[in-house]
């Protein structure tokens, strides 16, 4: 028995002449992500990929699904058995490939397709046989058109003919690195690798930046942090980390500037930090997790401030979400329960007790000339490590 997986994509269906690139891009991520499962061949025809193991028996086709599940730019994924093109071998195989499913309902319906018009019975002939076949062997069930307990599908293709059942959901989006490359700025928090999981689902491929601050952080933090983008990279792609030591730098804010302005001037200095090294990279955005109105930093007048200390686009997918939301989404993505693990980020070190929540531009300008951070932030660049995750 000679089976495959299907998968089916979506947005990229409406990208008219520029269609071939980005399958060509989704190819080569499944491609990646399924290379340690055993040998396949992918390769794509009428808005369809298909994923053909050398080997069926042995392949693990419930991981492979379950990988799937979490590659942007796929809507639907089908595990199907492959026939000839015939009707004689649909009726044949079509009841005992789907009993499983069949089992325990009571009512089905039998979608049929034929893109190859050559075939030379029609879609509802196809599906009418097909449901016959099954009643024969399943006299108990009844057909319903309309909410059916199980759908099977017949499907006739270039390459032969196609019996599955249900259709599992995929990520959705765009396929990772088909909108460019962008560094994340990630804290230990819930709200970053939120914005890394919306960004990627966007196209784009991410790097991520994170600032420690020992010994007022610990090895633990780092390690959360380093565990969050482990359980982003099914979802993004792998992603090169970049651990900046940023101690010095807080030492000095603190001797040195006004205490309600040193969150937005921590947040400037970490931006122009992750622009020179988004720069070594040629990347052309930074991605944060910021949402409005959700903590002093993140006002219209900060948010302001933030952006003047780089030239590069700043993405925030999180500007207008509730909390609520975005704890929703990092439940689903599975980054929830690491996130609120009990280890400080740099971000909570040195909090003002009174932070300025409407800054003028002009004052914080001011109080980050009136010391010169300059050879900090050399020193910081120049003493930044990375690693490639996972």
């Amino acid at each position: 028995m000679k089976e495959l997986i299907l998968i089916k994509n979506g947005e990229i269906a409406l990208k008219g002449l520029n269609r071939s690139h980005f399958e060509e891009i989704l190819v080569r991520n499944i491609k990646w992500r399924l290379r340690d499962l055993g040998k396949t061949t992918v390769k794509r025809a009428q808005s369809t990929i298909y994923i053909e193991p050398e080997d069926c028996d042995f392949y693990d086709f419930d991981e492979a699904i379950d990988r799937l599940q979490k590659i942007f730019g796929i809507v639907m994924i089908s595990r199907a058995l492959v026939l000839e093109k015939s009707m004689d071998a649909i009726l044949e195989h079509i009841a005992d490939y789907c009993a499983d499913e069949l089992q325990g309902a009571k009512t089905f319906k039998v979608v049929a397709k034929r893109s190859d018009k050559r075939f030379p019975l029609t879609s509802p002939e196809i599906a009418a046989e097909a449901g016959g076949a099954i009643l024969r062997r399943f006299p108990r069930l009844k057909v319903d058109v309309r909410n059916p307990d199980v759908t099977i599908m017949v499907e006739i293709r270039d390459f032969g003919a196609y019996i599955h059942g249900g259709q599992l959901p995929g990520a959705g989006g765009m396929p990772v690195s088909s909108s460019g490359q962008a560094l994340l700025l990630i804290s230990g928090g819930i709200d970053s690798p939120v914005a890394a999981y919306m960004m990627a689902k966007r196209g784009l491929q991410l790097n991520a930046i994170h600032f420690v601050s020992p010994p007022y952080t610990s090895d633990r933090a780092l390690e959360k942090v380093e565990t969050l983008c482990e359980k982003l990279a099914p979802y993004t792609g792998r992603i090169k980390f970049y651990c900046v030591p940023f101690t010095e730098i807080q030492e000095a804010l603190r001797e040195h500037c006004p205490e309600e302005l040193f969150t937005i001037l921590m947040r400037r200095l970490m931006m122009k930090i992750a622009t020179r090294i988004a720069e070594n990279d040629e990347i052309e955005a930074l991605v944060t997790g910021e949402s409005l109105a959700q903590v002093a930093s993140q006002t219209l007048q900060a948010l302001h401030c933030t952006d003047t200390a780089t030239d590069l686009v700043v993405l925030r997918p999180l500007i207008g979400m509730d909390k609520s939301e975005i704890i929703h989404i990092s439940k689903e993505i599975g980054t929830f329960e690491t996130s609120i693990l009990p280890y400080e980020d740099c971000c909570t070190v040195f909090t003002p007790r009174h932070p300025r929540t409407k800054p003028k531009l002009k004052y914080v300008v001011k109080a980050e000339q009136d010391y010169d951070f300059g050879p900090l932030l050399d020193k910081a660049v120049a003493e930044t490590t990375w690693k490639m995750i996972p």
